[in-house]
C-alpha cells in the first residue's frame, strides 16, 4: 500500500519544483508510472483477506477501486492540459495539487480497515471537489453547484459520523477487520433502525439515489473535465463502496428494511433514463445516465446476495471507464464548438471521423452491447433481482430499453445530420486526445477477457 501512496504524496512537491516546461510532462509521466505499479493488486492472495496492517489494507472488494483510481490521475491530467494553458503557473499547479490530494483521500478512503478514518477520508474528498468545480468550472452557475455539492454531502454525512460513534459504543471496534471476523450484529429496535438509516443515507446521497441526486447535474455542468471525470468515475463509486462495507454489520435489519430504497433505485432508473432523452446539455445527458446506472447498482446492493454484489461491483468499475470516457468526448467537442447544446454540434463524423469511432464504441458499452463490460455487470443485477422477484424485471427492462434509446439518441445527435455553418472551421483532434481516449477503452476492452478480477470477493 505505501509502495503506492508515498509516490502519490511526493507528487506534491514535484508539482510546485518542477519547471514551466516539463510541469505536465513530468506528472503525467510519473502518475502513469504509480498507475501502471498498481496493477499488482489485482494480483496479490486474498487467501485471508484484509491482512495487510493495522490501518490500511487491500483486498478484492477495493483493489478494483484503488486501481481505478491510480488509473485516472494521468487521464485527467491528458484532459485538463488543453482547458488549462492559458493559467498563469500558480493557478496550474494548484489545480494539478487539488488532483493529487484527491487521489490520496481516495486511496485512504478504499484502503482503511476502521471506519473513522474511513469517514475522515471520506470527508476529506469533498474539499480539493469543491475547490476544482468553484475555481475551475466553466459556466457562471459553478458557485450554486458548489453548494449544492456542498449541503448535500454534509446533510448526509452527519448523521454517518453519529452513528458510526454509537456502534462504536456498542460494540466496541469500528475495525472492519475485526466486524467481518465476528460478524457481531445489532439488535433490531426503534434505535438500531436509525442507524442503519443514519449510516447508509451519507452513501445514498453519494451514489446517488434517485430523490438526493440533484446535486450531481448541476456538478457535472459545471466542473471542468477533470472534476466531471473523478466525480462520475470514482467518487460515486465511493458512495457503493460504503453501502458494501457497512451493510455487513447491519446485515439482519436489511430485512425489513430495504423494499423502499429498492423500489426507489429502480424507480429512479427508469425515471432518470427518461429525463435523460429530453435532455439538450450533452453534459447533463451523461450525468443523468450515472444516476441511472448507479440505481441499478444500489437495488443489487440492497439484496445482499453474491451474485448481485458481483454485478454491482463489475458495473461500477466498467460504468467508471466508460462514464469518464464520456465526459472527455464531451470536454472534446466542447473545446471545439464552446457549446454543449445537442442541436449546435451535430455531424462531427464528417468532420472528425476517428472521434466519431471513439463515439460509437464507448456509446455502444454505455449501452451494454455484447460483450462489454457493461453487460456483464447489468446482467447480473437483472438475474438476481429476478431471482429475488419476479416484478423487477418490469422496472429493470424498462430502465435497459430507454437507456438504449437515449444512448443512439446521443450518438446521432452528435456524430450524424447536416454541419452547421459555425463548425466549418474546426481544428482537428489531437494525438492527445486519441491517447485519451485509449486509455480508457483498452482496460474496458481488456477486462471483458476476465471479469473476475473486478468482481471482489463475491463470485
Amino acid at each position: 500500500m505505501l509502495k503506492i501512496l508515498i509516490p502519490t504524496i511526493m507528487l506534491l512537491p514535484m508539482t510546485w519544483l518542477a519547471s514551466k516546461k516539463w510541469l505536465w510532462t513530468y506528472l503525467v509521466s510519473n502518475s502513469t508510472i504509480i498507475a501502471t505499479t498498481s496493477l499488482i493488486w489485482f494480483n496479490l492472495p486474498f487467501e485471508f483477506p484484509m491482512m495487510t496492517n493495522l490501518c490500511m489494507t487491500v483486498d478484492p472488494i477495493s483493489s478494483p477501486l484503488l486501481v481505478l483510481t491510480c488509473w485516472l490521475l494521468p487521464l485527467m491530467t491528458l484532459a485538463s492540459q488543453n482547458h488549462l494553458k492559458l493559467n498563469p503557473l500558480t493557478r496550474q499547479r494548484t489545480y494539478l495539487t487539488m488532483l493529487i490530494i484527491l487521489q490520496m483521500s481516495l486511496i485512504l478512503a478504499f484502503s482503511s480497515t476502521e471506519l473513522i478514518l474511513f469517514y475522515i477520508s471520506f470527508e476529506a474528498t469533498l474539499i480539493p471537489t469543491l475547490i476544482i468545480i468553484t475555481r475551475w468550472g466553466n459556466q457562471t452557475e459553478r458557485l450554486n453547484a458548489g453548494t449544492y455539492f456542498l449541503f448535500y454531502t454534509l446533510a448526509g454525512s452527519f448523521p454517518l459520523l453519529v452513528a458510526l460513534l454509537v456502534i462504536k459504543v456498542s460494540l466496541g471496534s469500528l475495525s472492519i477487520i475485526l466486524i467481518n471476523t465476528l460478524q457481531p450484529t445489532l439488535s433490531q429496535d426503534y434505535t438500531s433502525t436509525t442507524l442503519w438509516l443514519a449510516c447508509l443515507l451519507a452513501f445514498m446521497v453519494k451514489m446517488p439515489l434517485y430523490g438526493v441526486h440533484l446535486w450531481l447535474p448541476k456538478a457535472h455542468v459545471e466542473a471542468p473535465i477533470a472534476g466531471s471525470m473523478i466525480l462520475a468515475a470514482v467518487l460515486l463509486k465511493l458512495g457503493g463502496y460504503g453501502m458494501i462495507r457497512i451493510s455487513i454489520m447491519l446485515t439482519p435489519l436489511m430485512k425489513e428494511m430495504y423494499y423502499p430504497f429498492i423500489i426507489l433505485a429502480l424507480w429512479g432508473t427508469v425515471m432518470t433514463s427518461l429525463i435523460c432523452i429530453r435532455q439538450t446539455d450533452l453534459k447533463s445527458l451523461i450525468a443523468y445516465s450515472s444516476v441511472s446506472h448507479m440505481g441499478l447498482v444500489i437495488a443489487a446492493i440492497m439484496i445482499q446476495t453474491p451474485w448481485s454484489m458481483t454485478g454491482a461491483m463489475i458495473l461500477m468499475i466498467s460504468h467508471g471507464l466508460i462514464s469518464s470516457a464520456l465526459f472527455c468526448l464531451a470536454n472534446l467537442s466542447y473545446e471545439r464548438t464552446h457549446s454543449r447544446t445537442l442541436l449546435l454540434v451535430r455531424g462531427m463524423q464528417t468532420v472528425m471521423p476517428l472521434t466519431a469511432t471513439w463515439w460509437l464504441l464507448t456509446n455502444l458499452s454505455n449501452m451494454a452491447l455484447p460483450p462489454s463490460m457493461n453487460l456483464w455487470g447489468e446482467l447480473a443485477i437483472m438475474v438476481s433481482l429476478f431471482n429475488w422477484s419476479l416484478w423487477t424485471i418490469l422496472m429493470t427492462g424498462a430502465g435497459i430499453l430507454i437507456t438504449a434509446m437515449y444512448t443512439l439518441y446521443m450518438f446521432l445527435m452528435t456524430q450524424r445530420g447536416p454541419i452547421p455553418p459555425h463548425l466549418n472551421l474546426m481544428t482537428p483532434s489531437s494525438s492527445r486526445e486519441h491517447f485519451l481516449m485509449t486509455m480508457h477503452l483498452v482496460p474496458a476492452l481488456l477486462l471483458i477477457m476476465k471479469p473476475a478480477i473486478i468482481s471482489g470477493i463475491f463470485s
